[in-house]
C-alpha cells in the first residue's frame, strides 16, 4: 500500500508476480528491522514539531502456534504461556496531547524467549541489572523515544504505560526538563518520610471530586463497556528506593504526583475501576488531576492499535510467511497500516483535522477525483465534511469500502476501512498510471 504497506499480500498485489516480489522483500535478509522502524520513526518526527506529545507504549505477543508445523526453526521462541511458539512486540505509539490524535510510531522492539530458558526463575532474573532484564523495554523506548522527538523538536514528552513499567529505575533515569513519565502504580511502595505504605497514604487523602470516563469492553477479563463514574484523590509523595538498587546508581528517593481514581457503584459482577497514577506532572489541583486521568484514558489508543493489527483488522497472525525473520519485518510494515486505521476512526467525524495527517497531496488529488463517483444525487448521499478534511477522506474511504454513506448507519468500523483503504491504493496506482506519475519497469 504504497509507504503504507498492507499486511495482506495477496489482496494488496494484483499479479502473481507482484505477490512474489512482497514475499521476496520480506524474506530478503538486506532489509533489516532497524531500517523499517527508522522508515516508521522519521514519518513521525515530520508530524510533532512544537506540540506536546504522549508517548503510549505496551507490549503485545504474536502467537503464530497455528502455523508451527511449516515455520522455519531459526529465530523460533515461546511466547505467554511458554508453550506456543511466536514472538513479542513493544512500540510506542504517539499522540497529539491535545486532541489524542495518534500522529505515528516512534520506536519499536521486537523479540523472542529462548524456549530453552523461558522460565525466568531459572535465571535468578530478580537478582540481573535492569539490562539484562526484559523490563529494560521501558526505559530503551523512552530512550528511542526522547531521541526520535527531539528531532521533530517536540515541545514535551509524556512517557504513557501501563502497570507493567511501574519501575524505580524509570522514574529516576527518565524524566528531565522536556520529558515527564505517566504510570499506572502496580506495587505498594514505600514513601520516604512516611509510615505509611503509597497505598494507605492516597486512600487517606480527601476526595477532590469525581471524573466520568467511558471504559471499553475487554473480553480477556469480562469486562463490559460501560460509562464510570470515580472518585478522584490526589497526593505528592516521595518514592524510596528499593533495597535491590545500588545507592551509587540511583538516589535514595523521588518525588512524584499521585493521583488515585475508584470507581462508585459498578455493575454488578464487575471489577471496579481502581487507578494508582504516579506522574511527575504538578497535580496539585483538581483540574490538573482530571486532565492526568484523560492522558491515561488515551493509553487504550495502544490496545486498538494491537486489535487493529491482529484479528479484529489485518488479522497478522495468519499470515502465510515461514520465516521468524520475514513475520516481523510484516509487522513493522502492518504497525504503519495500523496507525492509519487509527487515524481515519478518529477522523472520521472531526472536521477540524486535515487530511494531510494522514494522505499525501497526490493522494488527496487522487481522492477529489473519486468523490463525484461515490456520491448520490440526494443530499443525504453526498460527502457531508470540508474538502480536504480527515472526515472527508474517511468518508471516501469508508464508501469504497462498502459503507452506505448515510450517518442514520453504524459509522464504518476497521474492517470497512481496511478494504477501503485496500481498494484505494489499487485506484491510486491506476491513477497514477494513468497520469504519467508513476514510472514501470519490467
Amino acid at each position: 500500500m504504497g509507504k503504507h504497506q498492507s499486511v495482506n499480500i495477496r489482496q494488496i498485489s494484483r499479479k502473481r508476480a507482484e505477490q512474489v516480489g512482497y514475499y521476496r522483500f520480506l524474506e530478503n535478509q538486506n532489509v533489516t528491522i532497524g531500517e523499517l522502524v527508522r522508515s516508521l520513526s522519521d514519518h513521525c518526527v515530520l508530524q510533532v514539531e512544537r506540540k506536546h506529545i504522549l508517548a503510549i507504549s505496551d507490549t503485545s505477543e504474536i502467537n503464530l502456534q497455528s502455523h508451527v508445523g511449516r515455520l522455519k526453526a531459526s529465530g523460533l521462541g515461546v511466547v505467554g504461556n511458554n508453550t506456543d511458539v511466536g514472538f513479542y512486540i513493544h512500540p510506542t505509539l504517539i499522540l497529539d496531547a491535545e486532541n489524542g490524535f495518534p500522529l505515528g510510531i516512534s520506536a519499536v522492539q521486537l523479540w523472542t524467549r529462548d524456549i530453552n530458558h523461558a522460565d525466568k526463575h531459572e535465571r535468578n532474573y530478580q537478582k540481573l541489572p535492569i539490562e539484562q532484564e526484559e523490563s529494560y523495554k521501558w526505559l530503551r523506548s523512552a530512550t528511542d523515544t526522547q531521541r526520535c522527538l527531539s528531532l521533530g523538536s517536540a515541545k514535551v514528552v509524556t512517557h504513557i504505560a501501563d502497570r507493567e513499567s511501574d519501575l524505580y529505575e524509570e522514574f529516576a533515569t527518565v524524566p528531565n526538563r522536556d520529558n515527564h513519565v505517566l504510570v499506572r502504580a502496580r506495587q505498594d511502595r514505600r514513601l520516604a518520610e512516611q509510615t505509611q505504605s503509597l497505598y494507605t497514604y492516597l486512600n487517606q487523602q480527601p476526595s477532590e471530586g469525581t471524573y466520568t470516563v467511558d471504559v471499553p469492553a475487554d473480553s480477556r477479563i469480562g469486562r463490559t463497556a460501560r460509562e464510570a463514574l470515580l472518585i478522584v484523590r490526589r497526593a505528592v509523595v516521595k518514592i524510596q528506593r528499593p533495597d535491590k538498587l545500588s545507592t551509587l546508581d540511583y538516589p535514595a528517593s523521588v518525588m512524584l504526583y499521585a493521583v488515585e481514581a475508584v470507581e462508585v457503584n459498578p455493575p454488578v459482577g464487575q471489577e471496579p475501576i481502581h487507578w494508582r497514577l504516579l506522574t511527575t506532572h504538578q497535580v496539585i489541583c483538581l483540574e490538573q488531576a482530571l486532565q492526568v486521568l484523560r492522558w491515561y484514558t488515551w493509553r487504550w489508543r495502544i490496545e486498538q492499535l494491537f486489535a487493529t493489527l491482529k484479528t479484529a483488522g489485518l488479522n497478522l497472525e495468519a499470515t502465510q510467511l515461514e520465516s521468524i525473520a520475514a513475520i516481523q519485518r510484516l509487522t513493522v510494515l502492518a504497525l504503519s497500516v495500523a496507525v492509519r486505521i487509527l487515524q481515519l476512526i478518529q477522523g472520521r467525524d472531526n472536521p477540524d483535522l486535515p487530511a494531510t495527517v494522514t494522505f499525501t497531496d497526490e493522494q488527496l488529488q487522487c481522492l477529489s477525483t473519486l468523490v463525484p463517483t461515490l456520491e448520490g444525487k440526494t443530499r443525504l448521499q453526498q460527502n457531508p465534511y470540508p474538502p480536504s478534511s480527515l472526515a472527508w477522506a474517511t468518508w471516501i474511504i469508508a464508501r469504497l469500502g462498502g459503507w452506505s454513506g448515510y450517518k442514520s448507519q453504524k459509522p464504518p468500523g476497521i474492517t470497512t476501512l481496511i478494504r477501503g483503504l485496500y481498494q484505494f491504493e489499487s485506484t491510486f496506482f491506476g491513477w497514477k498510471l494513468a497520469l504519467g506519475l508513476l514510472v514501470c519497469t519490467p
